[in-house]
């Protein structure tokens, strides 16, 4: 089979494509033959050995894919071959991610993904749409569980919400029933997180943004699903409910968070930091099972119409989508594989 494999920390031309033995599923395994592999930028940072230490002397790269079932290991029901599924964290722990034509995971990491949902969209879950979920159920006052009317009466904020979590936040937050605000930066991300349902959508660069979502939420937001805390956390402070909910997931831009001790007391505001791997098994089983209803349910369709726009590599330019993302393309980056 072609893979690609990295020896070596470093930039994307570590990345080689080879060839490969099939590899063999284990007990409690499934093989799956990738259609598409999805990119995501804690990929690039295992690549780069940016926080990730590597553990293994040759590492096929990404998290998340999609593909079909072709063989099982030992105590895996043997109809589960030919089964479509989704895959998530595959190469957390394991030297075999999903950037190659086939890839074996635990077989509770292959989730059967409906005939109706595309492999695009199975390969932009994953890491994105189960880190929304675990930022959407951490509030004090909120839900652990997703479903339709989970989030009736909730104000949620999406920061960023033209990026792969965000359009997730927005999707999930809206299936759940919540109102959803999302900021951005500009009119081009504002007309994507529009698509991605957000009812209200302000540029935080424009105007007055706190004073715009307080029109919108006079009482408060309830929780921010916040992706540049150093940059945001000013903004997000002033329109917080009390006992409001901040679920950090990301820092973009590194900017230092100067926080306004007093201020978050008397707002009572609740700070929860998420790191998806790090979550316990009870909370990613959860997401998982959350995440499958709303794509039955069909409410994460992805695609520039839907306000995730595609861009799309060969598996031989694998290291041109690791730039993507590096260089902060807007959308969800894809490698394609197989049929």
């Amino acid at each position: 089979m072609k893979a690609i494999i990295y020896r070596d920390n470093g930039g994307p031309d570590v990345l080689q494509l080879v060839d490969r033995d099939l590899p063999e599923p284990g007990p409690g395994e499934v093989r799956v033959r990738v259609a598409v592999s999805g990119v995501n930028p804690t990929d690039w940072q295992a690549r780069s050995g940016s926080g990730h230490p590597k553990r293994f002397a040759e590492v096929t790269p990404h998290l998340d894919g999609a593909g079909t079932i072709d063989a099982v290991g030992a105590g895996v029901d043997q109809r589960r071959v030919g089964q479509r599924v989704w895959l998530f964290m595959a190469a957390a722990g394991r030297p075999t991610g999903t950037a190659a034509e086939f890839t074996v995971v635990p077989a509770e990491q292959a989730v059967p993904l409906p005939d109706e949902a595309g492999f695009d969209l199975g390969a932009s879950l994953g890491v994105p749409a189960l880190t929304a979920h675990r930022a959407l159920t951490v509030a004090e006052d909120g839900p652990r569980r997703l479903s339709p009317g989970a989030l009736d009466g909730k104000v949620v904020l999406a920061a960023g919400g033209a990026g792969a979590v965000g359009h997730a936040v927005i999707q999930l937050a809206r299936w759940a029933g919540a109102t959803v605000v999302s900021t951005v930066s500009s009119p081009e991300k504002a007309r994507l997180a529009a698509a991605a349902g957000a009812h209200h959508v302000i540029d935080y660069r424009e105007g007055d943004p706190a004073g715009d979502i307080r029109e919108v939420a006079p009482d408060g937001v309830d929780l921010v699903a916040e992706v540049a805390l150093g940059a945001n956390l000013a903004l997000d402070l002033a329109v917080l409910r009390t006992r409001g909910t901040i679920a950090t997931y990301a820092n973009d831009g590194g900017m230092p968070v100067e926080l306004d001790v007093l201020g978050s007391m008397v707002l009572n505001a609740h700070f929860h930091f998420l790191v998806l791997f790090l979550a316990g098994p009870e909370a990613r089983a959860a997401a998982v099972e959350d995440v499958a209803a709303a794509v039955r349910d069909g409410a994460l369709p992805v695609g520039e119409e839907h306000g995730l726009p595609l861009v799309r590599f060969p598996l031989d330019r694998t290291a041109d989508a690791h730039r993507a993302v590096e260089n902060r393309a807007v959308g969800k980056v894809l490698v394609d594989i197989g049929g």
